[in-house]
């Protein structure tokens, strides 16, 4: 892992740090801020006496803000505390359905657009007085609808450029859906973190035999729009790839898209191997289900999905199924989504919690320094894999 401290952070810092964490988001948030207030009061006696680091350390970052609604459901963002000058980071879960508010007396839970209209409140509520305002959704708003099949709205670039005119300077995701919706806003800040490193991590922590070269592991695309996943997982473990392709019936829509008649597989032999399944999400979960199927038909090992947002819109009973046929052995998601206390207490499910790693991109980001090696994890996968061959704890 890129330890603190093997970074360089001489740069002044570019304001005093801020975060709010929007409704929904607040545990992670605590833990990221937990991070933070650590990591600084370990560097405060370097920094004690320049007036350029004024309010470095302190007892919390977090901005005291909300957003009540009114009895009709409409609502406003209020910041209750001067954030001029700061350097703001907004945290914001969009998929987190477990929220409820009051609307005309009915509970309403809330959607991925009420999370984005929140944000956008919270924005306006800072009225352009932030240094700098830097946005971090994990899951990118709207990151489905990324391109245009016949006349369709382009919902994730209007998005992007709604929140740049309102005043974003930068926006961090991870595992866009595709890393193309860029295109919209391309003199602004965006980038997309991969999460390989975490899934890594937490695969090695929980199996101690794992074998992981060619001749016992191969890494596998469920469709042709994860293919760049697999293939990096595949470089850096040194394993061989294969991909499945949907076949589609284009003559229905079911559930706003083509249903799937058949998975297709590309690749050399799974028999005997241990397979991980990359994706970057898992919806519904029948598409991880059909490919893991197949690759058993196959005579694979060990089937392990892999997924940075494990959304299971449908519960958890084909994936309870799944396990107790043998046909699933583990599935990997991060707690970068609202995680229901259900899927935590599968005995399948490894949580990869992404806390530390988006302290490290705010720490580093607050410092105007480069975060090229947070994005690119191949240097830390090598070593923690050199440890778990050598038999170290991870």
């Amino acid at each position: 892992m890129l330890r603190r401290t093997e970074r360089t952070l001489d740069n002044i810092p570019v304001g005093s740090l801020g975060m709010i964490p929007l409704v929904g988001c607040q545990d992670m948030g605590a833990k990221v801020n937990d991070y933070i207030i650590k990591w600084r009061k370990e560097d405060a006696p370097e920094h004690t006496q320049d007036i350029a680091f004024s309010g470095y350390t302190r007892d919390t970052y977090l901005i005291d803000a909300d957003v009540p609604r009114f009895g009709s459901g409409e609502a406003k963002g209020i910041i209750k505390e001067s954030v001029r000058g700061m350097d703001m980071y907004l945290l914001v879960d969009v998929c987190n359905y477990s929220v409820r508010y009051s609307l005309t007396g009915n509970k309403n839970y809330m959607s991925p657009d009420d999370h984005f209209q929140n944000l956008k409140r919270v924005i306006a509520a800072i009225g352009g007085k932030a240094r700098r305002i830097n946005v971090i959704m994990p899951f990118l708003y709207e990151s489905r609808q990324h391109k245009r099949n016949g006349r369709e709205s382009l919902d994730c670039a209007l998005a992007l450029q709604e929140l740049v005119r309102m005043g974003v300077d930068n926006i961090i995701t991870f595992d866009a859906h595709d890393p193309r919706v860029q295109n919209a806003i391309p003199l602004s800040g965006f980038e997309t973190v991969p999460s390989t490193y975490q899934f890594i991590k937490g695969l090695l922590r929980k199996y101690d035999d794992l074998k992981i070269d060619a001749d016992h592991m191969m890494a596998i695309s469920p469709d042709e729009g994860g293919t760049n996943r697999a293939v990096y997982l595949a470089n850096v473990l040194g394993l061989d790839m294969g991909m499945f392709y949907k076949r589609r019936d284009y003559t229905k829509v079911v559930n706003g898209r083509n249903p799937i008649v058949a998975h297709e597989f590309l690749g050399s032999s799974v028999e005997g191997k241990d397979v991980i399944i990359i994706d970057d999400m898992i919806s519904s979960g029948e598409s991880i289900i059909e490919v893991a199927t197949e690759l058993k038909k196959r005579k694979a090992k060990r089937i392990f999905a892999a997924a940075t947002f494990g959304l299971f819109t449908n519960g958890m009973k084909k994936f309870d199924e799944a396990y107790e046929k043998g046909i699933i052995t583990g599935i990997l998601t991060t707690n970068l989504v609202y995680q229901t206390p259900e899927l935590l207490s599968r005995p399948y499910y490894i949580n990869c919690d992404m806390s530390k790693y988006i302290a490290l991109i705010i720490d580093t980001l607050n410092h105007d320094g480069s975060i090229n090696a947070l994005l690119n994890p191949n240097e830390r996968i090598q070593h923690v894999l050199k440890k778990y061959a050598d038999g170290e704890p991870i």
